[in-house]
């Protein structure tokens, strides 16, 4: 059956490659087709682009001759008026002159009137010659390109589908002859299998009779030697001390650490949001500085002015259990006797929060009943209304869960240890529902403030304290979102460490327990550590190796250290007399620049004679020109210009004291001019720093989206990756599956000879018998 439906398979593959085949054949005379239809295609835009060549080249001609018969007109009209003004001097002598002039010009208007039309109707026929020329190139080459595009896929397909085919024939001829061989080498591994078996078998039962043998010695001496189990009993059992897990109380310790730190954030929160709550009753609605609030609102403030001796204990409870968890004690919920004085404080703010809320809400609608109150105010205050009362609802349901986890350090049978996880799961719900409890009346406060400050009776002591108050709910929302997502990402934890205890039990039973094996560990540490002895200090021997190599090394390289000592000492003293010597020098040029100032200074303060005389040198040939253009410029006092580094100073003649005010206001127009330069300067780099910051915007933008395209690129990478092992695992199944068959072909195989051979046999026997029975008769 199995070889038959083998060349079934076969006969299909043949079928379907010879189908292929004549498809190939049919593929291959289309491309062919194809290729020639793309020849004379290319052989008809040749074609075209030599007639578009010949059109242009008529057109440039064309052109020409239009520019030629231009000018053609623009010198007969120029002739033309050359002759009228000659024609209004004379003219009766000049009628006839005129009227030839008036013929050649109509004979010359009518020529040009025909060459503009036909260069008109020839540029018409150009264009369209043009036109109709490049929508047939386009085209055709848009066929051509979908022709090659075409031929290119099918011959692609052609030659992927006769690959695809060999390769599948090739892999089948490959599996049936690995088959075969895998068929035979079962065969063999069955036959040993079965020996194997055997043996297996026989060692099982020598085993099995050596252990029963065991079990009734061992059985039989505990019974007889063993007076006392102390781990048969849960009671006992909880006595004994559990192994000491230092990380696991590190671990306890850092989160209660974390624990204290956000109680602590959440505390200073609270305190701030009743203090700044009772400021804001003594300011609004009525402001006591002014008149009397009502007795309800002195009542509230009464009560939220001890408001610390509530809050407080909070923060110094969970101080008290972050100091009762240590490196040497075992924390689990049997041994954290500090969780229950949390508890306690918890349940007396609880109570004070039960105490102020009807206050609030009566304090509230006192807001709502005042004249200025607007309807969005009124509903701002019933929306905080219910937050406050679902606030207080919050708290007692982590006051109980809380309780619920105190129980088991203070009564055994308070609550099971089936329920820790649920009550733990509950206790990270609960603070979830503080969270949005908390945002809910952030969000409404605000609103709330907002409409407040644009009242036109609001004062500026109203707007801070509704800022410190608003300030207040943002910190408490924050802790309370922290403490959440804290409690959430430990709670798995929590819940793992809850089995930490006795092993072969199911934990501490009683609180009592717990106290008499955190005393038993405490002796059991003192005594291990009475028994531990301090060793001597001694250098390890690869530190002392490892010393002694550079102790060697540093005594080989003693002289050449010496000589870099002796070669930097050469230099430096080098050095310091260069230092020297510049330190002269400088002192020298201070010197000289201070003689020069003094020189400068001097000559400033100098008469004007001589200053002309000196500066005369620098301006003698300005005084020549001006006296050689006029000489009576002599008797007038001539300035002479100086640059200095200081700008241009002007002098004048011996004659004449400098002036002092022109002097001043040259040099302020040289610095307002060299202002000018360096605010130009400014305003440059101001526009270069401008495009340099574009041009890194335009990077960065770039770098982001190269960036994107990488991540992209990964993710198809991760995507191939995952197909190759899809096709990877698809290939071991068909391997398998392959395999499998081949089992069962030889198994099949195995059962047929199996068939065979008794069908032989019995025939044998039929033949023996009819043999009996034929001698049977003829000795008859």
């Amino acid at each position: 059956m199995a070889s038959a439906e083998l060349q079934g398979k076969y006969q299909k593959l043949a079928q379907e490659y010879s189908k292929l085949r004549a498809q190939n054949q049919v593929l291959k005379k289309g491309v062919v087709d194809e290729q020639a239809n793309s020849a004379a295609l290319k052989e008809q835009l040749k074609m075209k682009d030599q007639s578009l060549r010949k059109l242009q080249q008529e057109m440039d001609s064309l052109t020409f001759r239009n520019l030629q018969l231009a000018k053609r007109v623009e010198l007969l009209q120029d002739e033309l008026a050359l002759s009228e003004p000659r024609g209004k001097k004379n003219k009766k002598s000049g009628e006839s002159s005129s009227q030839l002039s008036q013929e050649q010009k109509s004979v010359f208007d009518e020529d040009l009137q025909k060459k503009i039309e036909e260069n008109e109707r020839l540029h018409i026929q150009f264009f369209e010659a043009d036109e109709q020329h490049k929508h047939v190139e386009a085209e055709l080459r848009s066929r051509l390109a979908t022709l090659e595009m075409e031929a290119a896929q099918h011959q692609a397909v052609v030659d992927g589908l006769t690959r695809k085919y060999m390769e599948t024939i090739e892999k089948l001829q490959n599996d049936k002859a690995k088959l075969e061989v895998k068929s035979q080498t079962l065969e063999k591994e069955a036959k040993e299998c079965r020996l194997r078996t055997e043996e297996c078998q026989l060692q099982l039962k020598n085993l099995h009779e050596d252990l029963s043998s065991r079990l009734e010695e061992s059985l039989s001496i505990i019974n007889e030697k063993v007076p006392f189990n102390d781990t048969k009993y849960s009671q006992y059992n909880a006595l004994n001390v559990p192994v000491h897990n230092r990380r696991h109380q590190l671990k306890m310790r850092d989160i209660a650490g974390q624990a204290l730190a956000f109680v602590q954030d959440l505390v200073k929160g609270l305190l701030n949001f009743h203090t700044y709550t009772e400021q804001r009753i003594q300011i609004f609605p009525v402001d006591s500085a002014i008149d009397t609030i009502s007795p309800l609102n002195q009542k509230f403030s009464q009560y939220l002015h001890e408001n610390a001796s509530y809050v407080r204990p909070l923060e110094e409870g969970m101080l008290h259990l972050f100091e009762s968890i240590t490196e040497d004690t075992v924390t689990v919920l049997e041994t954290t006797v500090k969780l229950k004085t949390f508890s306690e404080h918890l349940t007396s703010y609880i109570c004070f929060l039960r105490k102020i809320l009807p206050y609030q809400l009566k304090s509230l609608e006192e807001e709502c009943e005042a004249s200025l109150c607007t309807s969005a105010l009124r509903a701002r205050n019933l929306e905080l209304s219910q937050d406050m009362k679902k606030m207080t609802a919050v708290f007692e349901k982590l006051q109980t869960y809380i309780g619920l986890l105190a129980l088991p350090s203070t009564e055994p049978d308070g609550l099971l240890r089936t329920n820790y996880s649920s009550v733990l799961t509950n206790v990270g719900a609960a603070l979830h529902g503080f969270h949005d409890v908390m945002k809910d009346i952030s969000k409404h406060y605000s609103q709330k403030a907002t409409i407040e400050h644009e009242l036109p009776t609001a004062t500026q002591k109203l707007i801070t304290t509704n800022d410190c108050i608003l300030s207040s709910v943002v910190a408490l929302t924050n802790g309370a979102g922290k403490i959440a997502s804290f409690f959430s990402n430990n709670v798995d934890y929590f819940i793992a460490s809850l089995s930490y205890g006795p092993k072969t039990a199911s934990g501490f039973i009683s609180p009592l327990s717990a106290e008499c094996m955190l005393q038993y560990k405490k002796k059991a540490a003192a005594y291990m550590k009475a028994l531990r002895k301090p060793l001597l200090e001694s250098v390890p021997y690869e530190e002392a190796l490892a010393n002694r190599r550079v102790l060697l090394s540093s005594t080989e390289s003693r002289e050449g250290l010496a000589q870099q000592v002796q070669q930097s000492l050469e230099k430096i003293s080098k050095l310091e007399q260069e230092k020297e010597h510049w330190m002269l020098e400088a002192q020298l040029a201070k010197i000289k620049l201070e003689k020069e100032n003094q020189r400068t200074a001097d000559k400033l303060k100098s008469t004007s004679s001589g200053q002309a005389v000196g500066v005369a040198q620098e301006g003698a040939a300005v005084v020549t020109a001006a006296g050689q253009e006029d000489a009576s410029a002599k008797a007038v006092p001539v300035p002479v210009h100086s640059t200095s580094l200081i700008g241009i100073l002007t002098w004048t003649s011996d004659s004449e004291a400098p002036d002092v005010e022109s002097r001043e206001d040259l040099i302020r127009n040289h610095y307002m001019a060299r202002i000018v330069e360096l605010t130009s300067q400014l305003q440059l780099a101001d526009s270069k720093s401008v495009h340099f910051y574009a041009e890194c915007r335009a990077l960065s933008k770039r770098l982001a989206l190269a960036e994107k395209s990488k991540e992209a690129l990964a993710e198809e990478m991760k995507v191939a990756s995952q197909n190759n092992s899809r096709l990877q695992d698809e290939l071991t199944t068909t391997k398998r599956s392959y395999e499998d068959q081949l089992s069962m072909m030889s198994d099949h195989l195995c059962s047929m000879n199996e068939t065979l051979s008794k069908q032989r046999e019995e025939i044998d026997t039929l033949k023996m018998s009819s043999k009996g029975n034929s001698k049977k008769n003829k000795s008859r």
